[in-house]
Order: structure tokens, then C-alpha cells, then sequence
């Protein structure tokens, strides 16, 4: 790899560790520290979620405008700037504000990484994206492990660390960054699509596809948010619960190799691994439901992130083979924005369920929901097959 793809991957799993610090203990601190019910921290994760969704969407288009270097350094600003207010400030209703100014700030940095990555090493496809998504995950592994251990001293020190981290991400940024040369001007994101899209029966079947990808992505962040607080009601500590996300990170880091000779019988149907994912994400929340320790959450775990690695990588692989020529783009950010729309949906649902009626309620609810994605995933293609069918009887014998 070339040494300024080299220096992104360094950047990225610096900015990903000091974020995975923080947010798998955010739902924890809201309930226990902050004494704020769940359908209060799933609000506030929501506004996270949301304030992120528009750092992506500017992230984009401030690369365009300004490069990834200037565009880095904005979102670096804005969120050490709330890491700091956050350090010093972070009772209520201050910790619920400083996070969605956060979850602005940290949008921004993605886009510009991933496409300054894709500049750099033009002719490495898709091993530069790749190396970003392995970066992306070791932080999480390395972030969790960490934050949970830093936790069990203070929380106080969970704020110190996060900022520590970021103002390392800032050095590497300010230093690193400024010499790399990356193209402008070829991206395109939701807000900036406007051309029609002429094959409907492709945007139809795109649709149908990510209700189902939203679902899973609803039962999904559950994990971050109603199961985090309640295994600590169970008295599993925050270094057990943040050593569940360093399992999960790594799993996903060194399960690649496992996985590729399973995908590889699947072929050529996509249907697959999204419904054997589903299911085993199902088994998963099965176990969780019957679980009242760390050892039967540490294998809920375990099978989720199996589940998570067949179905996440597949429904972009979908939406890259549906989308028109020239709408690549487009197609991409309907699902970024179904899965960022279900990390918003799945903490308020997920806590009204459970300040309303029961945890054991909740884990039935998600997989009822979870047999709705099945069923989308299996459909999500009639239309193509309906029109393909159509134009075959207009042709003259």
C-alpha cells in the first residue's frame, strides 16, 4: 500500500478507537449516572445518529469543495471543541447537547477518509476500502476493551480519554493529510442526486430491500443501547459488557479468511447470505433472551457478529448491482441512510418497549421484526421479475 493510505488507516483506527471509548457505554451513563430512562437515551442516541447523518452528507460535499484535508480538520475541530465541553460539562442536560454536536463532528471525517483512500490507490479497487474497514474495526476492538476498563475507575476518565485520542487524530491529521493529493468532484450523495431515475422497477426493488436492512439494523443496535443498560441491572460489569465490542471487532477483523470459502458456495445468490445473516442475527437474540450472565451474552454475541458479517457487506453488493449506470452513487446512500436510520429508530423503540412492558417482550418484538426482513429479502426482487417477465410476452413471435 502506498505510504499515504498507509497514514488514513492509522488516522482512521485512531479516530474509531477514540470514539469506541464512548459510545457503547452512552445508553449505560444516561440510565445509571444520569438517572434518565431509556426511552430518554434513545432520543438522545437518535439525535446522535441524526446530527451524523448530516456530518456525512456535508463530509461529501465539503470534500468536493475543499478536499479531504480541509474537510478532515473541520470535523476534527468541531468535535475535540465538544470533547472539551463534554470533559468539563457532562451532567444534563449539557452530555445530551455536546453529543449530538459530536455526532456532527465525527460525520464529517468518514467520507473525506474513504474517498481521499480510494484517490490514493487507484488501482488497489476495493483493498484500499478494505484496509479502511479493518482500520475501522480494530478501533472498535481496541476502543471497547479500553473504555470499559477506563470506565470501571471513573467515568470522569472515559471524557479524558476520548479527547486524549482525538487530539491525537488531530496531530496525525494536521501532519500527515497535508501533502496528500486526492481528487475532487466525482461523488455524489442524496442530497445532491437529482437526475430521474428511469428504471423504477430497480429503485422499487432497492426500497423492498432496505425495509428489511432497516429492521435488522433496528434489532442490530439494540446491543448499544436497551441490552447494554440491562446487563448491568444484571450486574455484568462495564469492562465484561465493552469486552463483548472488542470480541465483535475482532471477529470481524480476523473471521474474513473463514469466511470467504462459505460465501464462495453461495455463488452468485446474493439471497443467501442475507437470510442464513438474518437468521443466525434471530439465534443470537434467542440466546440473549434466556441469558443472566456474561458467558450467555458473550455467545449472543459471538453469533451476532457472524450474522452481522454475512448481511452487512451483502446489501451494498445488492444495491451496487441494481443501481443504473451513473446512479452508483445514489443507490449507495439510500443504504447508508437506511442503516444510520435504524440506529436512530432502534434506541427509542427499543426503550419505550422497555419502560412500557418487559426486556422479554422487547426480545420477542425484534424477532417478529426480524421474520418481516426475511420475508422483504426474499421479495425485494419481484419487481425485476415481474417487469422481465412483461417485456418477454411483448416481444413478437
Amino acid at each position: 500500500m502506498p505510504k499515504s493510505l498507509w497514514m488514513l488507516v492509522i488516522g482512521m483506527m485512531v479516530n474509531v478507537t477514540g470514539s469506541s471509548f464512548l459510545w457503547p457505554l452512552n445508553a449505560i451513563y444516561m440510565h445509571d449516572h444520569l438517572g434518565k430512562s431509556l426511552s430518554v437515551a434513545g432520543i438522545v442516541l437518535m439525535l446522535n445518529s441524526a446530527a451524523s447523518v448530516l456530518g456525512n452528507l456535508l463530509g461529501g460535499s465539503f470534500y468536493d469543495k475543499f478536499g479531504g484535508y480541509r474537510t478532515i480538520l473541520i470535523g476534527v475541530f468541531i468535535t475535540i471543541f465538544s470533547l472539551i465541553g463534554m470533559t468539563f460539562w457532562h451532567e444534563w442536560p449539557t452530555y445530551a447537547i455536546f453529543l449530538t454536536v459530536i455526532g456532527f463532528g465525527s460525520g464529517i471525517i468518514p467520507p473525506a477518509i474513504f474517498a481521499m483512500a480510494g484517490s490514493v490507490w487507484k488501482e488497489g479497487g476495493r483493498k484500499a476500502f478494505n484496509a479502511i474497514y479493518i482500520a475501522q474495526n480494530f478501533g472498535v476492538a481496541v476502543g471497547s476493551a479500553l473504555g470499559g476498563f477506563v470506565a470501571s475507575f471513573s467515568f470522569d476518565y472515559i471524557f479524558i480519554a476520548n479527547l486524549l485520542m482525538f487530539i491525537v487524530f488531530f496531530f496525525i491529521s494536521f501532519f500527515g493529510y497535508r501533502n496528500i493529493k486526492s481528487e475532487q468532484g466525482n461523488h455524489t450523495s442524496v442530497i445532491h442526486e437529482k437526475k430521474p431515475i428511469t428504471n423504477k422497477t430497480k429503485f422499487i426493488s432497492l426500497m423492498i430491500l432496505c425495509a428489511g436492512y432497516l429492521l435488522c439494523w433496528v434489532g442490530y443496535v439494540q446491543w448499544q443501547s436497551t441490552i447494554a443498560t440491562y446487563t448491568q441491572e444484571i450486574n455484568i460489569s462495564l469492562s465484561q459488557y465493552s469486552m463483548l465490542w472488542t470480541i465483535n471487532g475482532a471477529l470481524i477483523v480476523l473471521g474474513q479468511p473463514l469466511l470467504n470459502p462459505i460465501m464462495k458456495l453461495f455463488g452468485t445468490n446474493l439471497k443467501g447470505p442475507i437470510i442464513t445473516g438474518i437468521v443466525i442475527f434471530m439465534c443470537s437474540f434467542g440466546i440473549a433472551s434466556f441469558a443472566s450472565d456474561f458467558k450467555g451474552f458473550l455467545t449472543a454475541m459471538i453469533i451476532l457478529t457472524i450474522g452481522e458479517m454475512f448481511v452487512w457487506p451483502t446489501v451494498p453488493t445488492i444495491a451496487d448491482k441494481l443501481a443504473p449506470k451513473g446512479k452508483e452513487g445514489f443507490f449507495q446512500g439510500i443504504v447508508n441512510s437506511t442503516a444510520t436510520g435504524g440506529r436512530m429508530i432502534g434506541p427509542l423503540l427499543g426503550g419505550i418497549l422497555v419502560d412500557v412492558y418487559s426486556m422479554s417482550l422487547l426480545f420477542k418484538a425484534l424477532i417478529v421484526l426480524l421474520i418481516v426482513s426475511i420475508i422483504l429479502s426474499l421479495i425485494y426482487d419481484r419487481p425485476l421479475k415481474s417487469k422481465s417477465k412483461v417485456e418477454k410476452q411483448s416481444i413478437p413471435m
